[in-house]
């Protein structure tokens, strides 16, 4: 299929971008991988680096004035020995002396490896002595070569190629008597300055490296003395999280992470203090709280002579239920509450409907099961109670979906309400009613069976039944009100 326009154009956009995108990706891995590095790497990694750059910068600058001096004490060097020949070449320059001359630059070239060669020529630079004795007699040719500098007594020193390498040419003017005779020409090769820098540059590589050895154990040992009390710290800290009350953090030294420990431990230490007068007041708290709740509940259940105590018992009954399909100790307290909060919408039930003796029409069933939602209605005005509120409103539902005031069935009913609903149906079965007598728990026991299913849960009903039988086979039978006798 051929492409359009458009497609070509962002075809080749995505090809121009993808580089950058994928620089991009790469950076921003690589900051994700620095970031989880430990503290210690970092550390280290920073002085190491840090180091590293200052160390290598300082062996460049040493080598660079390495080499600076020790070609000027060569050039210097040269510049003595033209300087020797000059002034015992004036003599005999002037009377033409050649043997006396060819022994001056022979010694100078025998006594000095380094010598690449020694001439003394005229004016007109005509050889008149030269280490190479098949020079003498030649005009001398100055090679090119890069002018060093100047003397003040027009020694002029040169950097010229040979052969083999470039040498230091020093060319020094031989006066006799204040007239310039001619000049003499030592060059000297580098070969020496080469071998100095070569020992010099492995000597500094060497201190190098063994300053980057010993720099790299000494920030690893000053990373693990940073960290140790910052480890200690987060150590700390997080047994501070989780609420873990342990001896005070040790103190490794008096500077300033010392003091910060030194304040952290008092900081824990009145924290802790404080959090047990905290944990103090919130039992008291609770345990005020429950009371209140308690009383409401009684409050409630006053209103019925029938249902006295009913919440109470309701409560009790759960619990025991909960204990044993395996609720943890908060749910449990949970669910004591909100058992005891079960009927607190009958407080709006007029007290006709609910004392009335016989069968209700209608409209006062309707009234009735609003207390379910007037129940809802009151909590919701506390927000620490709006947790109760699932239970409260539907521990009136069926399993089979028959129930009241959503017609929630099997899974979709809240288990608190489930367990409550159990309890609450076997309480009221064993109280007497205006309208009818209570049941034995034998008779109560029977009738759960029965509806477990279409109403109750089964498997609650058949821990329940286990709970009671249980309790009948190890204490003293109950009356019909369901109390001890």
């Amino acid at each position: 299929m051929a492409l359009n326009f458009r497609q070509l154009n962002r075809i080749a956009l995505v090809t121009v971008q993808s580089p950058s995108r994928l620089a991009k990706g790469a950076g921003r891995r690589i900051r994700a991988g620095y970031r989880s590095l430990s503290l210690r790497f970092k550390i280290a990694l920073f002085v190491v680096v840090v180091m590293t750059c200052t160390s290598f910068v300082l062996s460049l600058l040493t080598v660079e004035i390495m080499n600076n001096y020790l070609k000027n004490e060569i050039i210097k060097r040269g510049e003595a020995i033209g300087r020797s020949i000059a002034a015992s070449a004036g003599y005999s320059l002037l009377s033409n002396d050649l043997l006396g001359l060819d022994n001056l630059v022979f010694k100078a070239k025998a006594s000095n490896a380094d010598i690449e060669y020694a001439a003394v020529v005229t004016s007109d630079m005509q050889i008149r002595a030269h280490s190479d004795m098949t020079q003498n007699g030649k005009v001398f040719s100055l090679p090119p070569g890069n002018l060093l500098g100047t003397r003040s007594d027009a020694t002029i020193i040169r950097q010229v190629d040979a052969s083999d390498g470039s040498v230091f040419e020093i060319t020094a003017p031989v006066v006799f008597m204040n007239k310039t005779l001619g000049s003499v020409v030592v060059a000297v090769n580098t070969s020496v300055l080469l071998a100095a820098q070569a020992e010099v540059r492995t000597r500094i590589f060497i201190v190098f490296g063994i300053i980057l050895v010993l720099g790299t154990i000494a920030s690893v040992l000053l990373a693990s003395f940073i960290i140790r009390p910052i480890r200690e710290l987060s150590a700390g800290v997080n047994r501070m999280k989780d609420g873990v009350s342990k001896a005070p953090l040790k103190i490794y030294s008096d500077d300033e992470l010392g003091k910060l420990t030194l304040n952290f431990n008092e900081m824990s230490s009145t924290i802790a203090r404080q959090q047990s007068k905290l944990n103090k007041y919130a039992r008291d708290l609770e345990e005020a709280y429950v009371s209140i709740v308690r009383v409401v509940a009684a409050a409630i259940d006053a209103k019925d002579p029938y249902t006295h105590g009913h919440s109470a018992r309701v409560a009790a009954l759960s619990v025991r239920l909960g204990e044993a399909i395996g609720l943890s100790s908060g749910e449990l307290k949970d669910l004591e509450v909100a058992c005891l909060f079960h009927d607190v919408g009958k407080i709006k039930t007029p007290d006709a409907i609910l004392r009335k003796p016989g069968g209700l029409d209608e409209p006062e069933y309707e009234e009735m099961i609003q207390h379910v939602e007037d129940g809802v209605a009151i909590l919701d005005k506390a927000p620490s109670l709006r947790k109760y509120i699932p239970a409260v409103r539907h521990h009136h539902e069926r399993q089979d979906g028959k129930g009241y005031p959503d017609g929630l069935s099997g899974e979709d009913i809240p288990l608190f309400a489930s367990l409550i609903a159990v309890a609450d149906t076997f309480d009221a079965m064993t109280t007497d009613r205006p309208y009818r007598k209570a049941l034995s728990e034998e008779e109560a026991l029977r009738e759960l069976v029965r509806i477990a299913g279409p109403k109750l849960r089964a498997d609650l009903v058949a821990v329940f039944v286990g709970i009671i039988n249980e309790g009948r086979a190890s204490g003293p039978p109950r009356t019909a009100a369901g109390h001890a006798s």
